[in-house]
């Protein structure tokens, strides 16, 4: 009887998480705004989710369920990377990461500060927030920086090396149309 009542919890929680995750999904690619009428809050940290963060260590254990009784799945070893925040668990974050991978991390492990990295095909640093601009520096894929703000279609960013402006789009960190200040 107590073995039944242990599968019957576990399989409880499963289906509490497998919900939690499907409700809250991002609605949409990685470039797509969070869709108002989905996004939801969480009692834990109150903020909405979907929503984006950074990884605040430079080795982050991705676990298969929110809490240590969970084995790690892998390790994140990219300081600043950022990632979607997709569900939560009392202290625990779902995330997704720009190649669509998932798991879950303790809060303490993530960070607000806003970071982008470049996906799949170069991308181009301008002086000015306009195509025609000039090039400031050519970014090669997983090409990683913070964002210091964004209006309309253009990102203000800095790297080690540069600053200046990309079109979002030419990134993943942020939403279609998310102002950040």
């Amino acid at each position: 009887m107590g073995n039944r009542l242990s599968v019957s919890l576990c399989l409880a929680f499963a289906a509490f998480v497998t919900v939690l995750s499907v409700s809250s999904g991002s609605g949409g690619g990685a470039h797509a705004a969070p869709d108002k009428s989905t996004t939801t809050q969480r009692k834990g940290s109150g903020l909405p989710i979907p929503r984006f963060a950074s990884l605040r260590s430079d080795e982050v254990n991705i676990r298969t369920g929110p809490g240590t009784r969970y084995p790690v799945d892998w390790v994140f070893k990219r300081k600043g990377m950022p990632v979607e925040i997709v569900a939560e668990y009392e202290n625990w974050r779902k995330i997704r990461d720009w190649q669509g991978a998932s798991g879950w991390v303790h809060q303490s492990l993530l960070t607000g500060k806003r970071s982008f990295i470049i996906p799949t095909k170069p991308a181009s640093l301008h002086k000015t927030p306009a195509a025609s601009a000039e090039v400031v520096a050519k970014l090669e894929p997983e090409v990683m920086g913070e964002i210091r703000s964004c209006a309309g279609d253009w990102c203000r960013v800095k790297l080690p090396a540069a600053s200046g402006w990309i079109e979002r789009t030419s990134m993943w960190g942020v939403y279609k149309s998310e102002p950040i200040n």
